[in-house]
């Protein structure tokens, strides 16, 4: 294609794989994770760390797909979606799991004679403990590339359609996992702003923000599972 059409063609890539970013169980998915660990500063990262996964998984199977000239069964896209609804629901329940197994009491202190009450939770001592990049980059990595996945049927059938050759198609994945790189780092920060400014009202505002984005994800992937079950295509 001419030079010029090509790097429309990338462009929309690029606002496309913003876009995706948006999707509805992306969304839930990080605001899960994300709310397990309310931190501006390690949102941007986990927002990376999702993208990075996703877009390499993109472009391992638009590679295969690509050099190979296979196709994705509809079976397997199925399945791999039945997988997405699977892993909201882990992760909503394991977010639940962790806010009922935070172990939040009072220690009382005495100072200059005074007897003061603190509230404390061993869990914060332990994420502060072993809260380092890896850890915090890990999970939602992982859960880029199931997301990767999951998408990359309707991606690689778009691939296919709009350029000729392997180069092209390379670009093109990049590009669109640049947007989605870009496009979760930005929802992240996004996402963590109510979940920290709720830690100002106090702890039981927090957990209410985290429980609702632990029965969000649930609620989407049974949703998912349900339409799926029902023979209805999520994409």
């Amino acid at each position: 294609m001419p030079e010029l059409q090509f790097l429309t063609v990338l462009g929309l890539g690029f606002l496309l794989g913003a876009r995706h970013a948006l999707d509805a169980d992306h969304v839930a998915a990080v605001s899960t994770i994300l709310s397990d660990r309310p931190d501006l500063r390690a949102s941007g990262l986990i927002g990376f760390s999702w993208g990075f996964g996703h877009t390499a998984v993109l472009l391992l199977v638009g590679l295969a797909v690509i050099t190979l000239k296979i196709t994705i069964p509809d079976a397997v896209a199925q399945a791999l979606e039945v997988g997405v609804g699977l892993m909201l629901v882990a992760l909503g329940g394991s977010l639940a799991a962790t806010l009922l197994r935070d172990r939040w009491h009072l220690h009382a202190h005495k100072h200059d004679g005074e007897t003061h009450l603190h509230l404390h939770s061993h869990r914060l001592d332990l994420d502060h403990a072993h809260g380092h990049w890896l850890q915090v980059s890990l999970k939602p990595f992982v859960v880029g590339m199931v997301h990767g996945l999951a998408g990359s049927a309707a991606l690689v059938l778009m691939v296919l359609s709009t350029v000729r050759t392997l180069w092209e198609g390379m670009a093109y994945i990049l590009v669109f996992g640049l947007g989605s790189i870009v496009g979760m780092m930005l929802l992240g920060v996004l996402i963590s702003l109510p979940l920290v400014f709720s830690a100002s009202f106090g702890r039981r505002a927090q957990v209410a923000v985290q429980a609702l984005a632990s029965l969000g994800s649930i609620g989407l992937g049974l949703a998912m599972l349900v339409r799926l079950g029902l023979g209805d295509p999520l994409f």
